[in-house]
Order: structure tokens, then C-alpha cells, then sequence
């Protein structure tokens, strides 16, 4: 698939791009080199390759899960207009 220079500047006129002749030319090349690319990729034979999940092949490092602060609700719900069970209580916004 190759672009024409025509419908590069519909898709520029589309996305509200101003470009010139010349730029109109790079970025036609350029896009059309980025599709070859892409057609090249997709003929390649990935039928026995197993999907990887991470291309680093090592394990995340957990941390053990600890509470490292002290629970401070009680002060930030001290300014609150209103509160409820541990919870701000706001006005009705839909009924």
C-alpha cells in the first residue's frame, strides 16, 4: 500500500495541517516507508512464536505489602462540612 501526495493532503487538510510542497513530499515518503515497513512485518511467519508477556525475561520485585503511614482520616475529615461513617457525605447531585 503506498499513499498518493494527494491523499496525504487530505489527511493533513483532515487533521488541520498546514504543509508546504515540499514538506507535502517528505511526509509522503515518509509514511510510505513507515507502510513498506509495516507490510514487510506482516509477512513474516509467527505461527510457532509464543506471545511474550514482557520482552525482559525476569520477575517483578515484589515489596511485602506494610502500612508505613498512620492513619490521619480523622484530622482530614475534622475540616469537612459533613461526614458520615468514616466517609464524606456530599449533596444529591442525581435522584
Amino acid at each position: 500500500m503506498s499513499l498518493s501526495e494527494e491523499q496525504v493532503g487530505q489527511i493533513a487538510y483532515l487533521a488541520r495541517l498546514s504543509l508546504s510542497k515540499k514538506e507535502l513530499e517528505s511526509n509522503t515518503k515518509d509514511l510510505n516507508n513507515i507502510l513498506n515497513l509495516a507490510e514487510q512485518l506482516a509477512q513474516v511467519d509467527t505461527h510457532d512464536v509464543e506471545p511474550m508477556a514482557h520482552p525482559l525475561h525476569m520477575s517483578q520485585r515484589l515489596r511485602t505489602d506494610e502500612v508505613t503511614e498512620k492513619d490521619q482520616s480523622t484530622l482530614f475529615q475534622s475540616i469537612a462540612p459533613k461526614t458520615g461513617k468514616d466517609h464524606y457525605l456530599v449533596p444529591t447531585v442525581i435522584e
